[in-house]
């Protein structure tokens, strides 16, 4: 792969709660310079960005019910689609873990489909957050059976808000045990060139990221 295959598989992110919006600005204009993927901010923040972004080939990315997932379905169905309102071409968004931790896998399905078949009909990217951190290897295989129901457009590591991210075994689980049209996201404690590289060995095709420009930069002296 060249230098310019790895940026467009990085979502540049800033999910501060005290991001401003000069910080929203930079992280645009690094996102088209090096062209990245996508930026993936917090909802509030989804009009800025799209606005900033239109006419770049840098996609705008809302994070939903973040970083807990502790809302209900239809908290979230109307937070996505006003994302979705806003400019969003991407949706992130945490599944209600509570529910995934008393094996209530209807209200996952629901779940996921609710938020999925949103986003579907309006020809915008779906990426269902675990939060790994949380689950056994069990709990996140149980959950790739049901994205294999669901089909959403991608099943995703972490938040980065809980004790721990991605780790490549678990990216290795999930991507054996997800079907082939779904994609894996790796997020969560990315930050050099070399955690980069085993996470899309180990089968990710998006790493989220606030570390994109250093591992650019490190890229460049490898390749």
């Amino acid at each position: 792969m060249k230098l310019d295959d790895y940026s467009k598989l990085i979502d540049h992110t800033n999910l501060k709660p005290d991001a401003t919006e000069e910080q929203m600005a930079i992280l645009c204009k690094e996102a088209v310079d090096l062209s990245f993927a996508m930026v993936a901010v917090n909802q509030v923040q989804t009009k800025f960005c799209a606005n900033r972004l239109r006419g770049t080939s840098v996609r705008t990315g809302a994070a939903i019910s973040f970083p807990l997932g502790q809302t209900s379905i239809a908290a979230k169905a109307y937070e996505a689609q006003d994302a979705i309102n806003q400019g969003a071409q991407e949706i992130d968004f945490v599944l209600n873990l509570t529910e995934v931790r008393k094996g209530n896998t209807q209200y996952s399905l629901e779940e996921m489909g609710t938020v999925k078949d949103l986003c579907h009909k309006q020809n915008i990217i779906c990426k269902v957050i675990f939060e790994i951190a949380y689950l056994s290897p069990q709990e996140v295989t149980t959950l790739c059976h049901l994205a294999n129901q669901i089909k959403p457009d991608f099943v995703k590591t972490s938040t980065g808000f809980a004790p721990t991210g991605a780790t490549v075994e678990m990216v290795r689980l999930m991507r054996r045990e997800c079907q082939p049209e779904i994609q894996v996201k790796a997020a969560g404690g990315i930050r050099d060139a070399a955690t980069f590289l085993a996470m899309i060995e180990a089968g990710a095709t998006r790493i989220g990221t606030s570390s994109g420009i250093k591992i650019i930069n490190e890229l460049k002296q490898l390749l």
